[in-house]
């Protein structure tokens, strides 16, 4: 008998009991805290984020430990991550959120009625480079506990220890505010065993990653093959087309390329609103945006990347893309020292080349960019509409060119998520108006996104009530409004 096929084989088991548990606990705790009042999910968000702060002192030591981020992006992040869940809990207390609309008609008599509700236990993937924003109490978390789902937690294994801080801190919360403890629970195996099994539970009602194309599309199919498929929200990358027209280029063509470039290697590019493909205008001055641009990332350094499979990737693609002979390497950075160092590439082709390998429209994750020179007006349009789905889009112009070049508008609406003029797609705010997500393969669902209030709607459904008596309805459709919410009533506010 082979021991080592044994041993995997047991730590498969163990793994799949604990999932087991864990689940099953969660699905039991869904009854009670479905009914939970928006105050006291809002009290237990808040708390989360208070314990998050006091915590602070030792987790941001340790996740800089784990990540090589610097000190300052993490304080930046922590805070983020804390604003989100306040952000939440004003969403509950608010209450508008549940979209209660109430139709009735006395002749001939009509009372229909609907309302937002959870969906069950949510299963969540966390990221590699946001350890505290799309992690243990990020974006998918706090927006499925808002909805009233518990959250089962696959933690990421490139922070262990900073993913097991913020657990406490969530348990911690539950307690203080007298929430079920059930209703949060994270796995931490390492394995992609955990994570296939936590999707195929049944008691799994939805997913929520943040992740690779290749870790998002596997879990995505597991959940499609299921007896009772169930949705999954996959973030899974971009490469975030930017356009450059030509006044714009010809006026501000040396600060158009800093800013660029700076957000390219910002976070030594791993972020999934990397600007990673730039497409130049026909234009006499191109030459000097690519010198420019050229000049800034020779002198750039190269910086240490979260883990040693994302560095490897990273120098896979990069040789993939020097050894193309359509493609000229124009520029790298200052080579770094010992461990996961990503050094920073700029490289050039143009358009026929760029629009006939489509190799070169897939992410590579890292301070990388691939510069598109153009020949015609018609090659800009040509490349929008090739492109494949895109959490970002951005478009530099003057007011000139946005006119002339306004049809360029509708084909990148249908492309991406979020469209910028004239700004990087570097840093995501948290709003209510904030779309992050976009159509496939940037995401598997693009009418949903991860970031802002609208994440909450991932992790509930509408259930309309026809001819209900009072005492039977959720609070939120009765007639005296106990919640005390805006709500939709034959059409209009009320």
């Amino acid at each position: 008998m082979n021991n080592t096929a044994s041993i995997g084989h047991d730590v498969e088991q163990a793994i799949s009991a604990n999932i087991q548990i864990l689940v099953t606990n969660a699905h039991s705790a869904f009854e009670e805290y479905k009914k939970t009042s928006p105050a006291k999910k809002a009290l237990f968000l808040q708390t989360i984020a208070a314990e998050i702060i006091s915590a602070a002192p030792i987790l941001i030591p340790v996740t800089q430990q784990e990540t090589a981020l610097p000190v300052a992006r993490l304080e930046g992040e922590l805070q983020r991550t804390v604003k989100q869940l306040n952000l939440f809990a004003d969403l509950l207390l608010e209450g508008f959120w549940v979209r209660a609309v109430i139709d009735v008609k006395e002749n001939p008599a009509m009372d229909i009625r609907q309302v937002q509700v959870p969906l069950g236990v949510v299963a969540v993937f966390g990221a590699s480079n946001f350890p505290f924003a799309f992690s243990v109490a990020g974006g998918d978390t706090v927006s499925a506990l808002a909805a009233g789902c518990p959250v089962v937690y696959k933690a990421h294994p490139g922070h262990p220890e900073t993913s097991n801080i913020v657990a406490g801190c969530i348990a911690e919360a539950a307690a203080k505010a007298g929430i079920n403890p059930s209703v949060f629970s994270m796995v931490t195996s390492t394995g992609v065993e955990a994570g296939q099994a936590l999707v195929k539970h049944p008691q799994i009602s939805a997913v929520a990653f943040t992740g690779s194309f290749k870790g998002g599309k596997a879990l995505y199919d597991t959940a499609a093959k299921r007896p009772q498929p169930i949705p999954v929200y996959a973030e899974m990358g971009s490469v975030n087309p930017v356009f450059i027209l030509p006044r714009m280029l010809h006026e501000s063509g040396n600060d158009i390329a800093a800013k660029i470039i700076g957000s390219n290697h910002q976070g030594v590019g791993q972020f999934c609103t990397n600007p990673g493909i730039v497409v130049m205008p026909p234009l006499h001055g191109v030459q000097n945006f690519v010198d420019k641009s050229a000049e800034l990332v020779s002198i750039a350094k190269s910086g240490v990347m979260l883990t040693a499979g994302i560095q490897a990737a990273y120098q896979h693609g990069v040789l993939k893309f020097t050894q193309k002979t359509q493609v000229k390497l124009v520029a790298a950075g200052q080579p770094g020292g010992e461990g996961n160092t990503g050094t920073p590439h700029l490289f050039v082709t143009d358009a026929d080349n760029f629009l006939n390998d489509q190799e070169l429209h897939e992410e590579l994750f890292g301070p990388s960019s691939l510069f598109v020179e153009t020949s015609h007006k018609a090659d800009l349009y040509n490349i929008a509409r090739q492109l494949q789905g895109q959490l970002t889009a951005t478009v530099w112009g003057t007011d000139d060119d946005l006119r002339e070049f306004a049809d360029l508008i509708p084909i990148l609406e249908e492309k991406a998520g979020r469209l910028l003029i004239n700004g990087v797609p570097t840093g995501v705010e948290v709003t209510a108006a904030m779309v992050h997500g976009g159509p496939y393969p940037a995401t598997t669902d693009a009418k949903t996104t991860s970031v802002g209030t609208d994440a909450i709607y991932r992790f509930t459904r509408p259930v309309c009530y026809q001819n209900f008596p009072q005492f039977l309805l959720p609070d939120a459709l009765k007639d005296e409004n106990p919640l005390n919410i805006t709500r939709i009533k034959n059409g209009k506010l009320a």
